[in-house]
């Protein structure tokens, strides 16, 4: 099996492409796709300030080694969780990372503002674990983007990440996510940073392909959180389905983008209307009390 580009073995067959590549090529086509989104959807340009929310996993550091080789002005966040041994191995791998590629990133402590962590608010608030940490980081990751000056907030969601969500809310018919589901999604408040996905079209094997390619050293155990969690029993029937029908992935996300997401514009305007600031934090939120005040305040009752 020869790369498409040279006579060197090739190493990696991407089916949605029709491609088969070495190692050079492969590493090129990864960073010249995620190229080709920045400038196809303008995501930021080298004057930004970009801050990646890091995991410790493959998507998050790969997202901000490409951009930083890219030459883009990038630095990442690792928010601890406080999930156990899990969020001690994942910071070490963050701050392995950071060591070895020469790239600045900031360390942000959940239970510096519950004085516990996720798994502990959980049972405190008898609440499913992901739904409270998804929360939790969103507000941690846009709070600390804007108050550091940072123009652009970035993730290291991929291309299954992003499909088993669409296919999530479809089958619920959710207006208000599918409204918000983009690679970009520009800034609507002074206080919301803009939001990019600049792997959103590179899939989850493509993206672990590349982190081992690029000796990138990353947490491969899921977090024990996400045990049974839906968004994996999407992501085992979609790559069913790219398994019969290659390209199927990517032609589902980009459809809905290209066609179907206007069509739920009227649900992001209704939401962008009801924006005011929280009454406890100030940052825009469409209730009285914003999720993450309304989370802190319960924990910090229930602690006593």
């Amino acid at each position: 099996m020869k790369c498409r580009f040279c006579n060197k073995s090739a190493i990696i067959k991407l089916r949605a492409y029709n491609l088969k590549l070495c190692e050079e090529h492969f590493l090129s086509f990864i960073e010249k796709r995620v190229e080709k989104t920045i400038k196809k959807y303008r995501l930021f340009s080298p004057e930004d300030r970009i801050l990646v929310g890091i995991s410790g996993g493959k998507d998050s550091l790969n997202t901000v080694y490409i951009l930083n080789t890219l030459g883009y002005k990038t630095e990442g966040l690792y928010i601890d969780l406080g999930i156990g041994e899990y969020s001690l191995r994942s910071k070490e791998k963050a701050v392995k990372f950071a060591r070895q590629f020469n790239i600045p990133i900031h360390i942000y402590e959940v239970k510096k503002d519950f004085g516990v962590g996720i798994t502990e608010i959980s049972l405190l608030l008898r609440r499913k674990p992901c739904s409270v940490c998804g929360v939790i980081k969103r507000y941690i990751l846009n709070k600390f983007a804007f108050e550091n000056n940072f123009t652009v907030l970035a993730t290291g969601h991929n291309l299954d990440d992003e499909v088993a969500t669409l296919f999530s809310n479809v089958l619920s018919w959710q207006e208000g996510y599918l409204a918000r589901q983009d690679i970009l999604l520009p800034q609507k408040h002074e206080k919301l940073v803009k939001k990019v996905k600049p792997l959103a079209l590179i899939t989850e094997k493509e993206s672990a392909a590349y982190a081992i390619l690029r000796q990138i050293d990353y947490i491969r155990e899921e977090c024990p959180n996400a045990k049974g969690a839906t968004s994996i029993f999407y992501k085992n029937i979609l790559n069913q389905i790219e398994e019969k029908q290659p390209s199927t992935k990517l032609r589902f996300y980009l459809d809905f983008i290209r066609k179907g997401k206007k069509y739920f514009e009227r649900a992001l305007k209704e939401r962008e209307d009801k924006l005011h600031p929280c009454k406890v934090c100030g940052y825009p939120t469409t209730r009285e009390i914003c999720q993450y005040c309304t989370i802190k305040n319960e924990v910090q009752k229930r602690r006593g």
